[in-house]
């Protein structure tokens, strides 16, 4: 189990959740049936481009797949993935000369869209994307694997113009699932049970040229790609407050507090983060928010000692504060998520 603050730091853009959305709305689903129960609100999700936590993301993905009932849906909506969708990174990737400068690319900029994963290239007996997982949780870990997959081979298809579905070998990190036949009907050669993810290619592959290569557009997304990465190294002043709210343990600093531990100004950091769509009180209530329904489903910690653990003395106004957030009590909300786990786990 990763720690509460490594699933509630920024970790994925949210075009990405946007793409859930977008498959949803067209199996008929509408806005409220989609967010309902995520905490997520639809306006905010499709407007702002702040990172969502792997926590909101995993909320989404598991809505989707109890709307659905569609185990391999990661597949279906990797296989929707636009180049475009990828920012600068696809814009480079489309740019590039051939596949093997698109491998340097996803090596070294994937942070700039995605923090939850990392690829890297395997050229020992043959050439290979392999991924090493930096955040997971079992419940959505298929529908991740799966959208990865797809949304890895449908940029190199777009790139090169290739069909590649027949000439690559998928190892799954994952037992054979009942449906295994909708990951072999994507990608023949599938096989099941690997330690990690594995996408083996033809050596050739690699000096594949690219359908449109200009250098002077290469250049610019590369700029860019280096710009939005040295940024997120540095955090915008939202992220870097978040994370800094992130890191206390009952304690949370007044906004005098945190202006000096930014080395600014009060007014200055009141500015920045209005600049950037936000307020102090915002920041912390959302952090303590997405920290108290972490640990009210993810620890058995009393009410009382999460109460605590946020900076409140007083538990019952904690459970006031718990009810203007999100309408019910903590134990409440706490019973909610026991007896939704149980009314959709298939039975053993």
């Amino acid at each position: 189990m990763h720690a509460p603050v490594d699933w509630l730091k920024p970790s994925l853009h949210p075009v990405y959740a946007r793409l859930i959305c977008a498959e949803l709305r067209r199996r008929g689903f509408s806005e409220e049936e989609i967010v309902q129960g995520t905490r997520l609100n639809w306006a905010e999700l499709h407007g702002s481009n702040l990172f969502l936590s792997f926590e909101q993301i995993r909320r989404l993905i598991l809505r989707a797949l109890e709307l659905t009932q569609c185990p391999w849906l990661g597949l279906q909506v990797g296989q929707i993935t636009q180049l475009s969708t990828h920012g600068a990174l696809g814009y480079a990737g489309m740019a590039a000369s051939n596949v093997g400068e698109v491998m340097m690319l996803l090596q070294r900029f994937t942070d700039v869209r995605l923090r939850l994963a990392r690829f890297d290239i395997d050229t020992r007996g043959g050439f290979a994307l392999v991924l090493t997982e930096v955040l997971t949780s079992p419940d959505v870990r298929e529908y991740l694997m799966g959208n990865y997959v797809a949304g890895f081979l449908r940029l190199l298809e777009t790139i090169t113009g290739q069909d590649l579905l027949d000439r690559v070998t998928v190892h799954w990190p994952f037992d054979e699932p009942p449906w295994s036949q909708k990951y072999r009907d994507f990608c023949p050669r599938s096989d099941f049970g690997a330690e990690q993810l594995r996408i083996d290619m033809p050596p050739e592959l690699l000096h594949c040229p690219s359908l449109a290569p200009d250098p002077e557009t290469y250049r610019t997304a590369l700029r860019d790609c280096e710009r939005q990465l040295q940024q997120i190294q540095l955090g915008t002043v939202t992220v870097r407050v978040q994370r800094r709210l992130l890191g206390c343990d009952g304690s949370y600093p007044s906004l005098e507090q945190m202006a000096e531990m930014e080395h600014v100004s009060v007014r200055t950091l009141i500015r920045h983060l209005r600049e950037e769509g936000m307020t102090y009180q915002r920041l912390l209530d959302g952090v303590r928010e997405e920290l108290a329904c972490w640990l009210l489903v993810h620890t058995s910690l009393s009410v009382e000692a999460i109460a605590e653990k946020l900076g409140y003395q007083d538990t019952s106004n904690f459970s006031r504060t718990f009810r203007r957030w999100l309408g019910v009590t903590p134990r409440d909300f706490r019973q909610s998520r026991v007896d939704h786990s149980l009314a959709t786990t298939p039975p053993g």
